[in-house]
């Protein structure tokens, strides 16, 4: 190979790589669980990393019939909680795969 020249052997080969960590990532990712709060804990969401809701718990004292509103900001709320803390797993997780790119590869 001449000077100046890049390896398309070897460029293809880390875009394999990278491939395939970002796969297992995002394998990872989608097996992990994650829980977010509300109103001091009284209610609670469980996510995947992918975003799926897996879990929702209600503290029974909570429940007041007279305040559905609350309750259901509550919901809202912890559910929101979890989805965050799950985005921050896959940015903290994907983040350098994501962002590496192409920029890495050639130079």
């Amino acid at each position: 190979m001449q000077p100046g020249q890049f390896d398309m052997q070897a460029l293809l080969q880390q875009a394999q790589n990278m491939q395939q960590q970002m796969a297992e990532a995002q394998q990872q990712l989608a097996e992990t669980e994650i829980t977010g709060n509300a109103g001091n804990g009284l209610v609670t969401a469980t996510v995947t990393g992918g975003g799926e809701l897996v879990n929702l718990a209600i503290d029974p004292k909570i429940v007041d019939p007279e305040d559905v509103d609350t309750l259901q900001d509550l919901v809202i709320a912890a559910i929101k909680d979890a989805n965050t803390k799950a985005q921050q797993l896959v940015e903290q997780k994907l983040g350098p795969l994501a962002q590496g790119g192409l920029g890495g590869l050639l130079g």
